[in-house]
């Protein structure tokens, strides 16, 4: 007797749920029903309207601001799955919040991403799907299948129709990032460049030196995650500096904290390239040169191949 295969339902908790709906769009389907609120005293309500006993459960919630909101609303989310039977529940967390966490750097520190690994297959999670982690190392803090997908092709292919390919230098805003920026540079044809940087505390950077040529060239800066904005603002008038045509940047992670938006804005920038792991209304309003780009289509063919028990390692290809 052939065994049936589980039915598939995706649900998204309150954080993102334009990307979520534009990936459902992608595979067919729609959004599961659920309601995640919150009760008069500000406690998370999460409700599931529809069976999930015997499914296999993809919610999708990046741990975006607030994260503490967000992180407690797929927790219980995860919960609420696990307590109605669902045979399988994969986290789908575009953006891991507290990625950066990720190690002591001084005494008596946390080490909060592995925290919000244990709370995560403490829950119930059986699988993770994510992009573009800070670190890599934390796909091994979880004892469960992490599925660690890239947002550099999806860049690339739209820096290609801005006429990128062979045409232009890659930069690494740091050294810590040359392993993003040299796959960039393989797929665009182009040769990479680096700063060598120090960074005296948080979020504050010193450039240090330019490893590489960048003058007369057209550059784009990549980095996994742009948040107050001050070592890409830094690293564009660098390159105004030394004498590149126009300056480009990308990332995956478009958190845009503090101050980002006011320098971005101010700075010399032809074009500001993200991706929608997280939301944007407010940049989208105030940068004229904002371009959003969708990993949706990325996202759903990794949840497509992970429910039919496909390698998902052909779409890193």
């Amino acid at each position: 007797m052939k065994v049936s295969k589980w039915k598939m339902k995706l649900f998204s908790g309150n954080a993102n749920m334009e990307l979520a709906s534009e990936i459902v769009s992608h595979l067919g389907v729609t959004v599961g029903d659920i309601n995640v609120g919150r009760f008069s005293d500000g406690e998370i309500r999460c409700t599931i309207n529809e069976t999930v006993r015997g499914v296999d459960v993809f919610a999708i919630q990046p741990l975006c601001s607030p994260v503490n909101d967000h992180l407690m609303e797929l927790l219980i989310m995860i919960d609420a799955f696990r307590r109605a039977s669902a045979s399988r529940i994969n986290a789908v967390i575009p953006y891991f919040g507290y990625a950066r966490q990720d190690r002591k750097s001084k005494a008596r520190d946390p080490i909060t991403a592995k925290l919000i690994s244990n709370l995560l297959v403490e829950a119930g999670v059986h699988r993770v799907v994510t992009i573009d982690l800070h670190a890599h190392q934390i796909q091994g803090f979880f004892d469960i299948p992490v599925d660690h997908l890239p947002g550099v092709p999806t860049i690339a292919e739209y820096l290609k129709i801005k006429g990128f390919y062979g045409n232009g230098v890659v930069l690494s805003p740091d050294v810590g990032g040359v392993t993003r920026a040299r796959d960039l540079a393989a797929k665009l044809d182009c040769p990479l460049a680096i700063i060598d940087k120090r960074r005296p505390e948080p979020n504050v950077s010193e450039i240090m030196n330019v490893i590489g040529e960048v003058e007369g060239k057209k550059v784009v800066i990549i980095d996994d995650i742009i948040d107050t904005a001050g070592t890409i603002c830094s690293a564009a008038e660098v390159m105004v500096d030394k004498g590149a045509l126009e300056v480009y940047a990308c990332c995956t992670h478009a958190v845009f904290s503090g101050p980002a938006l006011t320098s971005l804005a101010a700075a010399p920038l032809k074009e500001i390239v993200v991706t929608n792991t997280i939301p944007q209304p407010e940049a989208e309003k105030l940068l004229p040169n904002f371009k959003v780009l969708s990993i949706a289509p990325l996202v759903g063919e990794a949840i497509l191949r992970i429910h039919e028990d496909l390698s998902v390692s052909k779409l890193f290809e």
